[in-house]
């Protein structure tokens, strides 16, 4: 069937080309135009599935400056697909530019479901996946990586980071220097690709089996820490009582138990009973 005028976000495979939908597929095949990261990383997948479409370049370096020409394609009624090397598009990848001025312009943005790479790895790493934080790349400068975990040291959310090859051990040795040596942590390589891996444990044995590894050190990877979970004598979690204690003092006892315990997934009674222990 013929696309309609709108802007596409089309997921593509982020190893596997077997894992590309048949909508996908379709749409890039119908449109107009691809917005691709890179045409000629594109133009390999594109050609696999024997795709013609017309192609071009949106990538960070030029995306604000081919915004408005792309607006104006959609308003001379054509259709145009957006995807990135890898995966979903915007996730960290370019994109939200585009995406921003087509949706103020008065276009349709329409999204397909696919690949991404940290959802990917998440389903599989065995850490709790209920409530996540994902975090893009951290900052290349150790200090400002030092910083950035530091200000995500106490999150209880399992933490999703990107790496790239020639950084991997540095974030590591910052994770088991701010998070801790025993925080456990699941390493994924090359999801969904020949040399496919993931490795657990706790940081600083992840730390240790990279290191030992050259291999671990090469391809795409995706790091997961296990959320902050100190607990007190009770087993109730830290941050737990931190809410529930700042809560008390806006609200009654009962009503704050039950909002920390909404919050942090716990039973109120617990709350509850531990609140009037503290006499809050």
């Amino acid at each position: 069937m013929d696309q309609m005028v709108a802007l596409y976000i089309v997921p593509t495979p982020i190893g596997n080309f077997g894992d590309i939908s048949a909508r996908a597929i379709e749409v890039l095949q119908q449109v107009d135009l691809i917005a691709c990261e890179d045409t000629r990383h594109s133009g390999r997948l594109l050609s696999h599935f024997g795709i013609e479409t017309r192609k071009t370049a949106l990538h960070d370096h030029n995306e604000r400056d081919r915004v408005q020409w792309i607006v104006e394609q959609l308003d001379a009624g054509k259709s145009i697909a957006l995807i990135s090397d890898a995966g979903t598009p915007l996730i960290s990848d370019p994109g939200y530019h585009l995406v921003n001025h087509v949706r103020q312009a008065g276009h349709r943005v329409i999204p397909l479901p696919g690949a991404c790479a940290a959802i990917t790895a998440l389903s599989a790493s065995g850490l709790p996946s209920d409530r996540f934080s994902f975090e893009g790349f951290l900052p290349s400068k150790e200090k400002a990586r030092i910083d950035k975990l530091e200000f995500l040291k106490e999150d209880p959310r399992t933490l999703i980071f990107y790496e790239s090859p020639h950084r991997i051990l540095y974030s590591l040795a910052a994770i088991v220097e701010v998070l801790g040596e025993d925080r456990q942590i699941v390493m994924a390589r090359e999801v969904t690709k020949m040399f496919e891996t993931f490795l657990s444990g706790t940081a600083a044995e992840v730390l240790a089996l990279v290191e030992a590894d050259d291999n671990q050190q090469k391809g795409e990877i995706v790091i997961m820490c296990h959320g902050f979970t100190l607990t007190d004598e009770e087993g109730i979690p830290a941050v737990a009582v931190a809410t529930l204690k700042l809560l008390c003092e806006e609200l009654p006892l009962k009503k704050a138990a039950a909002i920390a315990a909404q919050i942090h997934g716990l039973k109120k009674n617990a709350l509850y009973k531990y609140g009037l222990e503290l006499d809050l």
